[in-house]
């Protein structure tokens, strides 16, 4: 019998509570803070706390209508769905979830490039033929099955939360020159320095993008009505704290300059401290491929929706029996993803990720409040005030046209 199903084969309904906690944690630490925190600094200087801090608070919002959206319609390619429930229109339902998949796809590609710049603390090789690398392996891995991939997504998630640990650790007596600084800070936050926050929580916005790929794994996790919003709000709190904290001590362990340029800015910061920049290159490199994992079973599951919705070609519909995946859409999604690796630089993919989530995030909240406003329920479904969305819409629409101003 063919191995490929669409019609016997559905996906499996296997993952936990911490499952789906570490699955959405790992994109959130991935490339953000290991890769790009430095760039965030280049922008924000000693304000690269608060630009992720600032930027956090824009996701909380989203993660308000992420979660009660999630909990009402538990169904992959979700964004999609909850646009189509919202307004009627199948252009428009279309539109959004290649959106998503073209974020996803263009996230793991800037995470390849984050990948590079820690491979090369261990061995030289050419950037390109080490992206195609990476990103066949965890096609590989994705195509492999849900709950195997999950797993080892938790374990590479608990590794990144022990590096990030250990950069607290290692350059705690930073901590010293904390009055020092909050004083400067105080009294330098001019109309440039709003600016310069403001262009850095762009960037930082980046590392906080993830709680949102985890609705389009509705379908395989246990009890998602429930599950879900609570494993959502965990992974945002438990990664914005870690940011904050990894912001805080870099700004004040390290010279800004350096640390702004630097490729691998976490092993900076071990470099000038004693220790071996191997020890968080290595912790950096699984973070690093932590977070282009989930970016591929995330856009893979959203094509895998957007086919049985009848927005995407059937093909991408196609279930490999023996591991119950999307086989079809994972091997699309690597391809492009090493297209636009290749392509584009780090900094530009991770700005175009923030601009078009930015805008889904947008029409999130507008689908969350046209159903409130039909006052639909659903049984078992959690419920918030319709002030959240409302906010959410209005912060995500402003902090979009700013970076344009």
């Amino acid at each position: 019998m063919d191995d490929n199903n669409t019609e016997s084969v559905s996906l499996k309904r296997s993952l936990s509570f911490a499952l789906v906690t570490f699955y959405g944690l790992g994109t959130i630490l991935g490339a953000g803070i290991y890769a790009l925190v430095g760039k965030v600094a280049g922008h924000a200087g000693i304000f690269t706390p608060l630009a992720f801090l600032l930027a956090s608070f824009i996701a909380f919002l989203t993660a308000i209508s992420y979660a009660e959206l999630s909990s009402r319609f538990p169904l992959s390619a979700g964004e999609a769905y909850y646009v189509r429930r919202a307004f009627g229109h199948d252009w428009l339902s279309g539109l959004i979830g290649w959106m998503v998949v073209f974020t996803g796809v263009v996230s793991a590609a800037a995470i390849a490039h984050g990948f590079v710049g820690y491979l090369r603390l261990f061995i030289s090789i050419p950037s390109p033929l080490a992206m195609i690398g990476l990103i066949i392996l965890l096609g590989a891995v994705a195509i492999w099955g849900i709950i195997e991939s999950a797993m080892m997504a938790m374990l590479m998630t608990l590794i990144e939360i022990g590096g990030l640990l250990l950069v607290i650790y290692v350059a705690g007596n930073s901590l010293q020159r904390l009055p020092e600084v909050w004083h400067q800070m105080r009294f330098s936050l001019s109309m440039a320095g709003s600016s310069g926050v403001l262009a850095g929580a762009f960037i930082a916005f980046y590392a906080y993008i993830g709680f949102e790929d985890m609705v389009n794994i509705a379908e395989e996790i246990k009890h998602p009505e429930k599950t879900l919003p609570y494993a959502i709000f965990a992974a945002l709190g438990i990664g914005t704290l870690l940011y904050v904290l990894v912001a805080l001590v870099a700004i004040l362990a390290l010279p800004l300059e350096a640390f702004a340029q630097s490729e691998a800015p976490l092993a900076l910061i071990f470099q000038l401290r004693g220790y071996p920049p191997s020890i968080i290159g290595m912790i950096s490199l699984i973070a690093i491929v932590n977070g282009a994992l989930v970016q591929i079973i995330m856009a893979s599951r959203v094509m895998y929706g957007m086919a049985k919705q009848h927005n995407a070609p059937v093909l991408f519909a196609t279930l490999y029996r023996r591991t119950q995946t999307p086989l079809i859409a994972t091997l699309f999604v690597m391809a492009v993803i090493v297209m636009f690796a290749l392509l584009f630089p780090i900094e530009m993919l991770a700005k175009i990720t923030s601009a078009i989530i930015l805008c889904i995030f947008i029409m999130m909240h507008l689908s969350l409040i046209a159903i409130k406003k039909r006052k639909e329920v659903q049984p078992n479904a959690v419920s918030y005030p319709i002030l959240f969305p409302i906010a959410g819409a209005f912060l995500s629409a402003l902090f979009l046209i700013l970076q344009f101003l």
